[in-house]
């Protein structure tokens, strides 16, 4: 793809987020998911195989499904009520509807069956846009409806995504299956605490979407699309893997590390509104996603290959730009616990 083009693409995908997030009325809010949807579907199919056609294909009906739902709600409610204003969703079919579009927008149980198929015909590349990027303009609608939406059916959403998010994982040999289930598993957490303390989703998402971003450029810059591929990771650079692993850790929400910190402050707040069974069914539920991280660090770490002794070592000073973003986002998803306190503020 020529650069103008891509350029021009990736402009058109920040923009309808960003359309989506600040605006008021609600067919505002739906040009710009559809402006987002319509942007990355040349991005997936950039690669000239049946695998990344079949992807942007399956994306593209979810989403477009999950818009027109959104488009529905918003037509019935305006149709009820009189009002376009996204704050002022009173219709209760208008709640159902867009509960179930912005869950299947997001990915989230029992919607979440497109995402890890989309992510593993995806290039790494794309995959990380739709995992993070694509997460913001469904999670500013949710906040945005947090007072009108069913805190039941969203802590219920959320209980089976890190679940089932967790549960999906543990079978899967492909790093990019394996991020989606762990994307599922993260949204579950965020959901489930949306209706009680929505500054602490905020910060889970920021949190989520450093970690993510950091772990998915060390993917890229070794090149691990499977399991297999972690284990010659180290030829790249032992730093790389070292770090790789400490990230890995970092998501499966190991103290001293960052993601830690809203697994900690989210079970907290369970635990005050007396939501135990709640907040001990997210905790079991981690175990299972804290597995297949544990596995992907100890094959890009702890293992070796088989290897002759004529090992050739990847060329190691070919910087590339996903390097310059690695170092500040590692940073941040390995050492940011202590800040906790400034966080609450």
């Amino acid at each position: 793809m020529s650069p103008p083009i891509f350029t021009i693409l990736l402009s058109s995908l920040a923009t309808g987020t960003i359309i989506t997030m600040t605006s008021h009325h609600w067919l505002m809010a739906w040009i710009g998911l559809e402006m987002n949807t319509l942007a990355i579907i040349p991005i997936m199919s950039t690669t000239h195989n049946p695998r990344a056609t079949e992807a942007a294909t399956k994306y593209f009906l979810t989403q477009a499904s999950a818009s027109a739902m959104i488009l529905f709600s918003s037509m019935i409610n305006a149709w009820q009520t009189g009002t376009w204003d996204i704050t002022n969703l009173s219709s209760e079919p208008a709640h159902i509807l867009l509960t179930v579009a912005l869950a299947m927008k997001l990915g989230l149980v029992p919607m979440h069956f497109w995402l890890p198929e989309v992510l593993q015909g995806s290039t790494m590349t794309t995959a990380l846009i739709i995992i993070t990027w694509q997460k913001l303009a469904p999670m500013a609608l949710i906040y945005l409806n947090i007072n009108n939406l069913s805190t039941t059916v969203l802590i219920l959403l959320g209980l089976l995504s890190s679940i089932i998010g967790g549960w999906g994982g543990l079978n899967q040999t492909q790093t990019r299956k394996i991020m989606a289930f762990s994307s599922i598993a993260h949204l579950g957490w965020m959901i489930t605490v949306s209706s009680i303390m929505t500054n602490i989703m905020i910060m889970n998402l920021m949190i989520y979407l450093i970690m993510s971003t950091a772990l998915f450029c060390s993917l890229i810059l070794s090149k691990s699309k499977t399991i297999q591929d972690t284990t010659v990771a180290w030829t790249l650079s032992p730093t790389l893997t070292s770090t790789m692993m400490i990230l890995l850790l970092s998501l499966g929400g190991l103290p001293p590390l960052t993601g830690f910190m809203p697994k900690w402050l989210i079970l907290e707040e369970l635990i005050i509104q007396n939501l135990i069974p709640t907040a001990t069914t997210l905790a079991v539920s981690t175990l299972l996603s804290l597995f297949f991280y544990l596995r992907l660090a100890y094959t890009t770490t702890l293992t070796l290959s088989p290897n002759t002794v004529q090992t050739k070592f990847k060329w190691r000073l070919k910087l590339k730009p996903m390097a310059f973003f690695m170092a500040p986002l590692s940073t941040i998803s390995i050492l940011l616990l202590p800040l906790t306190p400034l966080m609450l503020l």
